[in-house]
């Protein structure tokens, strides 16, 4: 099978982007494979420090090897693993150590020179260890949890003059060696509530693409989009032609898989059997992830 830095390059000439789904348990991991076999495209399974604790780190990589054997196919369905959001060199070593195909260093909280100086930390740290594993640097605060929300989070980078500058992602792309970059655009963890008074449902701030661009021509790595769950349609095609080559969606399948499960269990009261109420829950997810996949594969 191809690597993912080869999958990622082929993305960028191909003006496309990968999809990259977290999951929280085994329904969400079904979903996203179904949906990715049933396109024959590769998705990126993303699971953050508390998802990783929860599934367990060893275990969810068991899991998608699993999906790998019985349905990877050569220049089709992959499936492959991001230790998302990670917050120490510890956790990069353990996420290495047990396979994952690429880690996040998340220093986005911290000033330029400390996170240049963490994130450097972590690339040499993994690189160390397996050569071949992808590490991401996070760029910009743009909040830290994937929920609804009914404000913009405290301290995430919406005005434009603090948004990621060009000249420090080109500074922090060449000081610390990263292979991909998550800059803040706009883009924030969560999703926003409309109030009811104004039709209700959820939307999110629009990105900047100019700045987008920008970084994507001054550092020469492809770039990630964080938040992506609340975003226009329009934004994510124009995010993709400016140079987004993957782009994470979370807090949408967490949402559609509290309202189904709860509906389900509505209907079913006296139902106790996990398999005979889930399979409901599985469709909905899958009906998020194939509507975002066809979007970022323009299929």
């Amino acid at each position: 099978m191809k690597l993912l830095k080869e999958l990622i390059r082929e993305a960028e000439e191909k003006k496309i982007a990968i999809g990259h789904f977290n999951i929280g348990n085994l329904e969400q991991l079904k979903a996203i494979a179904h949906v990715g076999g049933r396109l024959h495209v590769p998705i990126i399974i993303g699971v953050s420090e508390g998802e990783r604790a929860y599934l367990g780190v060893h275990h969810v990589v068991d899991f998608v090897k699993s999906y790998n054997k019985e349905h990877a196919v050569e220049g089709g369905f992959c499936l492959f693993l991001n230790a998302d959001h990670t917050h120490s060199v510890e956790k990069i070593k353990e996420a290495v150590e047990a396979g994952f195909d690429a880690v996040l260093f998340d220093g986005g909280k911290y000033s330029l020179e400390e996170n240049i100086q963490k994130t450097k930390e972590a690339v040499d740290v993994a690189k160390s260890m397996n050569p071949n594993v992808i590490v991401e640097g996070e760029l910009g605060y743009i909040g830290s949890s994937s929920e609804i929300l009914s404000g913009v989070p405290t301290g995430a980078a919406i005005r434009s003059e603090d948004l990621t500058k060009s000249e420090d992602a080109l500074r922090f792309v060449k000081e610390t060696g990263v292979d991909l970059l998550a800059p803040a655009v706009g883009n924030i963890h969560g999703m926003l509530a409309r109030p009811s008074e104004s039709g209700g449902g959820f939307e999110n701030p629009r990105i900047d693409i100019q700045r987008i661009k920008e970084i994507r021509e001054i550092t020469g790595v492809p770039l990630v989009l964080h938040g992506g769950s609340g975003i226009v349609d329009e934004d994510f095609i124009a995010a993709i032609n400016a140079g987004i080559s993957i782009i994470h969606i979370s807090t949408e399948l967490r949402y559609i898989w509290r309202k189904k499960l709860e509906e389900a269990l509505r209907e079913n009261p006296l139902e106790i059997a996990p398999y005979k109420v889930m399979p409901e829950v599985i469709k909905a997810i899958e009906e998020v992830v194939e509507k975002r996949v066809k979007l970022f594969s323009k299929i």
